[in-house]
């Protein structure tokens, strides 16, 4: 699969976004960790049946780098930006993690622009576990200033017990592409209090857009009880728990997720 990048100046930074194939928009957000790249699977199959938009969040991938506070309405702003130069005036809106957070600043910010929301692994207040994982993976970054280091201390915080237990070698893989990151660890550490911080649970309410709500019920980052806030906090919102699977659910029963969000998605057509 060939993708065109191109690069969007958005406010004082710049973006590094792929836009393919045509019909309703799909914006696609990626987490804490990574960049665009952690969409391939989905753009692969969403371009044949959608307009499909997916970028590298400011302070990661290619996009801008920069050490300073940031917040999750602040990406959430870029992001309506991006869709401004695209000319893209409402799209489904599917975030995965802190991409999940970003989206919900969105439907707040211009609910006129998203059509629906799909909210993977993701939160609108951490729970105490979620937040002391992160701040692990925040310490082990800032304490070795390695991303091997950083990938090894954090990988099984990924993917549930069964996972890592029997497919070593895909386990390696995740370790090796979160280990080659070449992020500043200062915007991750940024990002990661960006997460720690963002809390909306008390403006669900206000987000009455259709949501679908996804969740590993082994996630310890966003966790079952993160997702039932989520639940209980939406007026809209429909929720599917991934048996045996963690917070890349996404990965380790992929079939199934793109089941659920292809459904999701042409049952929503704009």
């Amino acid at each position: 699969m060939e993708l065109e990048l191109k690069m969007a100046d958005v406010g004082r930074y710049r973006l590094r976004y792929l836009d393919v194939g045509s019909g309703t928009p799909v914006v696609l957000i990626h987490g804490l960790a990574g960049d665009y790249t952690a969409w391939l699977p989905q753009i692969e199959v969403l371009r044949r049946t959608h307009r499909v938009i997916a970028f590298d969040n400011r302070g990661a991938g290619q996009s801008t780098q920069v050490d300073e506070p940031i917040s999750t309405a602040d990406l959430a702003a870029d992001t309506l930006g991006l869709m401004d130069i695209l000319k893209v005036d409402r799209a489904h809106v599917v975030g995965r993690s802190m991409g999940g957070a970003v989206a919900q600043h969105m439907a707040l910010m211009a609910p006129d622009r998203i059509a629906t929301l799909t909210l993977c692994a993701s939160f609108a207040r951490l729970d105490p576990l979620g937040r002391r994982v992160l701040l692990n993976m925040r310490e082990a970054l800032e304490w070795r200033m390695s991303w091997a280091d950083h990938a090894r201390h954090s990988v099984q915080n990924f993917v549930s017990a069964d996972f890592f237990n029997k497919q070593p070698e895909r386990v390696a893989a995740i370790e090796k592409l979160i280990g080659g990151e070449t992020r500043l660890p200062a915007c991750y550490s940024r990002q990661n209090e960006a997460c720690q911080t963002h809390d909306t649970l008390d403006r669900l309410g206000e987000i009455t857009q259709p949501t679908l709500i996804m969740a590993g019920a082994n996630d310890p980052i966003c966790s079952l009880t993160a997702t039932a806030m989520m639940t209980n906090g939406f007026p809209n919102a429909r929720t599917e728990i991934f048996d045996n699977a963690s917070h890349f659910f996404l990965m380790e029963q992929h079939e199934k997720f793109m089941r659920l969000l292809t459904e999701w998605l042409n049952g929503h057509e704009m």
